[in-house]
Formats: structure tokens, C-alpha cells, sequence
């Protein structure tokens, strides 16, 4: 048995060990790790009992097998990589510089910087992207790959794309993924196992035997309320004008039955407007987005009246009429001129002035007091959906108590990352002992005792219900109690939680015993790029977040981000290559924005491209007659003698793109930024100094303006740099640096 008085090793085989310290491991750590160092594996564990610990130990025992590697972790949020960062620092024996946090608000040249003398770096997934785009960070460095919140890599999540492209290029990969609740739903489940290239899924739940002893009791209730008459009958009216709304789209053919749920309607929206940005713009089709609009509307107010309150609800129907006044939305003017709107309208006015509460805050009030009269230390986290439901809260308890919510300011309230992180500390250090939360709150909070989690309502999914829970029972018995309004939709989202809940052990029970990673074998460009040749493109940086950038680095081009004049593509230094998605081609044409974006492209480039991108019909998009769209592609095609290409998604776009660049780049020769269509000498020069970092094109002219020439700007000290418009003291020193320090050829 390990002793945990003493430094534990993990595995090595090297003469640099990477120590473990302040640390037992559990038996099912133990087995876990077993199963970890062998394959790529993703870990279900609930809350609490130490999928963190799993990370660091598997990062100590590939750190001794591969002395010279680098280990990577990313987690969602900031706090949760600060969080990680911390628990590495305490129980790896490694000094503190070497692991680091990388994050947005660290400049990518720092991040450069810190990557080369870090063993450990820490990331959100966003800003590393960019770095691995821009070649700051080497992946095939990376000996293991560690996914907290695996179960957010799926769909155009950046975990996703990582890992690819961690598994493509690692020398020697190994990846871990872990999760309390990867979702309910199989297929879901095997998609976030495909994306992470997973071997083996590793599960744990509270009623195994080897983590039985390490759980702690949580005492869970359900508490019941009623639905007042008074509340009944506003939702009757809004109930009635669902309802008119869904028989009219029954009555154009859209639908067969009388009443639909969100779900239903959501897909029949999304279904409609398929149809008609594919051209199909009949009259049927055209009204019945707007009702379904209109019905989707009501359906939120529904859910308010049912699951939070007059309040809230109230708020929300004051936003409605107040945009009908200004709004264009026929589906908003409508709707506040419907009589059962009307009348739900009124009554609610009228409960308002009466200060009715909903029942749940009543018992809620009376739950908290229970508390405080027989703990006053007590430590409780309110969980709702809404942030007026958060207000209400906050201003209707007793006890000290902090809103806690995310970034974006909804109604003059927001908290920034580092806000979160103070109030967070003060509920850690007895400031207030209530902490009202919206859903910010469920996922990676490091608050190691909290006695009591309320549920405002209950939540339709098996991810947020266990996330929620796990905010309790942590190192202490805990305890957890869900309202639950009778007769509404709270009784539907109870059961659908527990549903989903089951059928996701369920499913990943399965998985145990038949899980196998059928690998993926993609086509390439092999054909046309031969393995020796190196193709670049330069992208605008507007366009990093494109998914054509990550395609064109999955085809084998080198990417290079950089701030452009006009293009948003060079596939060489003499093409520019302008992209539009069909919608933002139309609106262009519209606002004017086209004609002047054509004319600057064939200025700046001796060859000069448009791409087109998507599947929708041009002429359908948006009310443009037909002929005006044509005007303008024979316009661009004509008068400017651009050509039109046209490609149907991304993947289409970045192939075109890779094929174009390759035959535009002489194999053998370096890809130039400076190869752009002759110019005048001031053209030109503009054109040097704009490729200096972070000078863009009004940056150079102001500083040639100012120091007359390019001799006397490269001679110039940073005093006289900073007296220029638009160069600050950072961009100085880099200037300086640029032309000062002596050129050493980087080592292949």
C-alpha cells in the first residue's frame, strides 16, 4: 500500500522523475490508471471523486515514459483551468514555472513563448486553436492530451478539431477524456468516443464497489407545490392562442396534429426554413414561420407562468409589446394584437399589482429559514433557469445571499471571469452563505463544502440534473431538493431527467462490454499535393474562426493568419480570393458593401477570385429581384473581369482553395506575402511596412507620413515610434525588436 507520507512515483522508466506528491491514490484510480496508460480513454465519474487526480497521475507516469514531452490540458472555462493548474502545482513535483495557463487574455506571442520552456500547459480550447493554426504550439510535442468536460466534444466544439489534429500528427498520442455525464443519448455518447479517438470507456458510478467507500450520502427531495387558480387561468389564455396559432399552420398543411411541443415546433421551424432558403418561397410556407414564431413565443411565456412566476414572466411580456412598437417582425406585431395575448397580458398586470408570488418561491422562503434557525453557517446554492428568476430570488430571501451569473450583461447584470472568481472566494470565505445561480454555476465550481443544492425547478436533462447535484456531497453528506410545481411541465422535466439519467448508464454499460473505435480513413489531397511539397495560404484574421482554415490544415497546407487589406484568402502573393456565403453575397449587394470589396480586391492583386459558398438559392435569400443579382455577377464577371466560382460548404470551399494554391506556388519556392500585382513606389512601400506585426495598412501610411521614409522609420527609437497615431508602446518595442535583434535561422 502507498503511503500517503511519502512522494509516490508512477511508473518510470527515466533518471528525470516526475514525482507525485501529497497524494493516495484510490483502488479504482488505481485501475483506472491502469487502463489510461495503455489506451485512449474516456472516464465517467461522478462529481467529486477524482477524475482530476486521474489527470495528474497519468500526466506523471507519461512525463517519466517520454522525459522530453509536454503534457496538455483543456477545460471549458478560465476558472477551471485555474483550478487545474492549482491542483497540478500541489501534487506535481515539478517546479511551478513549468506549469503554466495559457487563456485569451495572454497574447499569442507570450503563449509562444510559454510553450517552449513549459512541461504542462493548461488551455481553453478557443485560443489554443488559434495557436495551433498559427504553428505557435507544436501538438506533436504533446505525449498526453487531457479533455475535462469531455462530453462537450462533439459538433464544431474545439475539443474536436484538437484532437484530430493531436492524433494526426502526436508521434506517440494518448488521450484522456473525462466527464461526470456524457448525455443520455447512445449515439451522442459514441460521436464524443469517435471525435477523441477514444479506446476504452472507463465507468464508475455511486453504487460500484470500489468507489462505494469514497461516496458521500446525498439526501434527495422532491417537494411539491400547487399551481394557483390565478396562474391557471393566465395560462389558459396563453394556452388558447398556442393553440389558434397551431391550428392555422394545421389549416395551411405545415402540420396534422392539434398541439405540438417545443421540441416538435423547433424541428418543423428548422424543416420550413430549409425549404424556403432552398427557394421554395410559397405563401404556405412563408406563414407559417411566422405562427410558428408566434407560437414559440407564447410557449416561453408558458414555460415562465408554470416554472417561475408572475415576475419573470410579466418582464418578458413588457420586452414583446415594447418591441412590437419598433420592431419590422410581423411575428411580434401580430402577437400582441392577439385577444388571448391580450387578456393573459392583463391578468398578469393585475397579479403584479397584487404581489401574487408563485408557490415555489413561498416554500423556497420557508426552506431557507428552516435552515438558517438550525445551521447559520449553513452553505446553500439555488439553482434556476432564468436570471430574473435569480433576481426575484435575491430579493425575496432571508439570509446573506449573492446572484451569481455569466458574462453576457442581460438587464444591467453580468460578471466577468475574474468577477465570478471573487464572488466565488467570498462564498468560499463565509461573506454570504447563499449563492442564487443560473446555469454558469453547474459546471466546474471548486467550492468544497456546500451543505444544501435547491432546484428551482427541475431541468429536462441528465448532464445539468447530475452537474447540479454535484455541487453537494462532495466531502461531506449533502443534500439536494427539487420544487416541483404539480400539474405543470416541472413534473415532465422531473421524469424526462430521470429517463435520460438511467438510459445513459445504461448506455454506457454497453459501451463496457461492445465499445470498438472503427477509425476513420478520410480522403485527401495526396493527389494533387505530393507529401514534399509545401503549399501555404494566408487568411485574413476575421476569418480564424472558419472552419475552411481548420480544413485547409487538415489537407496538409500551412495556414497562416494575418492581417489583410482586402481578401480574405491569398492562395499566392499575386491572387486574392474574396469569400461569401450566399446570404452575406446578398446582403452585400444591398448595403453597397460588394461593388467597393470587387473594386479593392483588383487593385491589390494582378489575379483576383470570388467565391461563392453555400447550397441556398441566391435569388431566394432575402427580397432582391432576381435581376439586380444578375446585374451584379455580370458586373463582377464583366466589368471587373473577377470570375465566380461556386462551392457548397466549407470542406468544398478549402479543397478549391488548397487546388488553387498549389498551382499558383512553384514547387521548391517559398511562399511570399510580397508578390502582390506591381505598384507605384508609395504603394509599395506602404505594402513593406504593413507587413510589419501588427501594422496594418493605415498604421504604415501614418508612420511614412510621419518619419518621411523607411530608412528613417527602422532608425527610429520608440519614443519617437509612440508619437505616431495608433502605435502604442507595445507595438514600439516590436518594431524594434524586428529590425535590432540579430537573425538566427530556426532549427528544422
Amino acid at each position: 500500500m502507498i503511503s500517503a507520507q511519502h512522494t509516490i512515483l508512477i511508473n518510470s522508466i527515466s533518471p528525470k522523475m516526475t514525482m507525485i506528491k501529497n497524494f493516495t491514490p484510490r483502488l479504482y484510480q488505481q485501475t483506472i490508471l491502469g487502463t489510461a496508460a495503455q489506451k485512449n480513454t474516456l472516464v465517467v465519474l461522478p462529481t467529486g471523486l477524482g477524475k482530476t487526480a486521474l489527470a495528474f497521475l497519468l500526466a506523471a507516469q507519461r512525463l517519466n515514459n517520454y522525459p522530453n514531452s509536454k503534457i496538455l490540458m483543456l477545460a471549458p472555462t478560465k476558472p477551471l483551468c485555474e483550478q487545474h493548474q492549482e491542483t497540478f502545482r500541489q501534487h506535481l513535483d515539478l517546479p511551478e514555472e513549468k506549469i503554466v495557463l495559457f487563456t485569451g487574455s495572454i497574447k499569442p506571442e507570450k503563449r509562444a513563448a510559454l510553450w517552449k520552456e513549459a512541461t504542462i500547459i493548461i488551455s481553453t480550447p478557443q485560443g489554443l486553436e488559434n495557436d495551433v493554426i498559427n504553428r505557435h504550439v507544436r501538438l506533436d510535442e504533446v505525449s498526453l492530451l487531457i479533455l475535462d468536460e469531455a462530453h462537450h466534444a462533439s459538433g464544431e466544439y474545439a475539443y474536436v478539431w484538437l484532437a484530430q489534429q493531436y492524433e494526426k500528427n502526436c508521434h506517440y498520442p494518448r488521450i484522456l477524456g473525462l466527464t461526470a455525464s456524457p448525455g443520455s443519448d447512445l449515439m451522442k455518447i459514441k460521436e464524443i468516443c469517435h471525435n477523441l479517438a477514444i479506446e476504452k470507456v472507463e465507468v464508475r458510478t455511486e453504487k460500484d464497489p470500489d468507489v462505494m467507500p469514497y461516496v458521500q450520502t446525498i439526501n434527495k427531495k422532491w417537494i411539491s407545490v400547487e399551481f394557483p387558480p390565478q396562474f391557471k387561468e393566465v395560462r389558459n389564455y396563453l394556452q388558447a392562442c398556442k393553440n389558434s396559432k397551431l391550428q392555422e399552420i394545421k389549416n395551411l398543411g405545415q402540420i396534422t396534429k392539434d398541439s405540438c411541443t417545443k421540441t416538435e415546433l423547433l424541428l418543423l421551424q428548422k424543416e420550413l426554413q430549409k425549404t424556403i432558403s432552398s427557394g421554395d418561397r410559397d405563401f404556405n410556407s412563408m406563414r407559417s414561420i411566422s405562427l410558428l414564431a408566434e407560437a414559440l413565443k407564447v410557449e416561453y411565456c408558458l414555460e415562465l407562468v408554470e416554472t417561475q412566476g408572475i415576475t419573470p414572466l410579466y418582464a418578458y411580456l413588457q420586452k414583446l409589446q415594447q418591441e412590437s412598437l419598433t420592431s419590422k417582425v410581423k411575428a411580434v406585431k401580430n402577437l400582441v394584437q392577439d385577444s388571448n395575448f391580450k387578456t393573459a397580458v392583463h391578468l398578469t398586470g393585475e397579479l403584479v399589482l397584487q404581489d401574487v408570488q408563485h408557490p415555489k418561491l413561498l416554500k423556497l422562503k420557508e426552506i431557507i429559514d428552516q435552515e438558517l434557525q438550525q445551521h447559520s453557517n449553513v452553505k446553500i446554492i439555488i439553482f434556476t433557469q432564468y436570471r430574473l428568476s435569480a433576481e426575484t430570488i435575491v430579493n425575496n430571501i432571508n439570509g446573506k445571499s449573492h446572484i451569481f451569473v455569466g458574462q453576457a450583461k442581460k438587464n444591467g447584470i453580468g460578471f466577468s471571469q475574474k468577477e465570478q472568481k471573487e464572488i466565488l472566494q467570498r462564498f468560499r470565505d463565509g461573506d454570504f452563505n447563499i449563492l442564487v445561480a443560473t446555469s454558469v454555476a453547474e459546471e466546474g465550481l471548486d467550492i468544497p463544502k456546500v451543505d444544501k443544492v435547491i432546484f428551482y425547478e427541475p431541468v429536462p436533462s441528465a448532464i445539468r440534473s447530475i452537474q447540479r447535484r454535484g455541487r453537494t456531497g462532495r466531502l461531506e453528506k449533502g443534500e439536494v431538493t427539487i420544487l416541483v410545481t404539480a400539474g405543470t411541465r416541472d413534473e415532465q422535466y422531473r421524469w424526462s431527467s430521470h429517463h435520460k439519467e438511467k438510459r445513459m448508464h445504461h448506455n454506457l454499460e454497453l459501451l463496457k462490454k461492445e465499445f470498438s473505435l472503427q477509425k476513420e480513413v478520410k480522403s485527401t489531397l495526396t493527389t494533387f499535393i505530393p507529401q514534399e511539397q509545401v503549399v501555404a495560404v494566408i487568411a485574413d484574421h476575421r476569418e480564424k474562426g472558419n472552419r475552411i482554415v481548420k480544413e485547409l490544415i487538415d489537407k496538409g497546407i500551412s495556414v497562416k493568419i494575418a492581417q489583410l487589406e482586402s481578401a480574405d484568402y491569398l492562395v499566392s502573393g499575386k491572387v486574392g480570393v474574396e469569400l461569401k456565403k450566399v446570404p452575406d453575397f446578398v446582403a452585400s449587394i444591398i448595403d453597397g458593401r460588394l461593388l467597393d470589396q470587387i473594386r479593392s480586391l483588383k487593385h491589390n492583386f494582378a489575379k483576383s477570385v470570388l467565391i461563392i459558398e453555400g447550397e441556398e438559392d441566391i435569388y431566394a435569400v432575402r427580397n432582391v429581384h432576381a435581376n439586380a443579382i444578375k446585374g451584379m455577377l455580370a458586373a463582377i464577371v464583366l466589368d471587373f473581369n473577377v470570375p465566380v466560382l461556386y462551392t457548397k460548404n466549407p470542406q468544398d470551399t478549402a479543397s478549391l482553395l488548397a487546388v488553387m494554391a498549389k498551382r499558383e506556388q512553384d514547387k521548391g519556392r517559398d511562399f511570399s506575402y510580397h508578390e502582390s500585382k506591381p505598384r507605384s513606389l508609395p504603394e509599395q512601400q506602404e505594402y513593406f511596412v504593413s507587413s510589419f506585426p501588427g501594422i496594418g495598412t493605415t498604421h504604415a501610411k501614418n508612420l511614412l507620413h510621419h518619419f518621411g521614409s523607411i530608412k528613417k522609420l527602422v532608425n527610429a527609437t520608440a519614443k519617437e515610434l509612440t508619437l505616431v497615431e495608433g502605435i502604442g508602446t507595445k507595438t514600439a518595442e516590436t518594431i524594434l525588436k524586428l529590425v535590432e535583434e540579430k537573425y538566427i535561422k530556426e532549427k528544422k
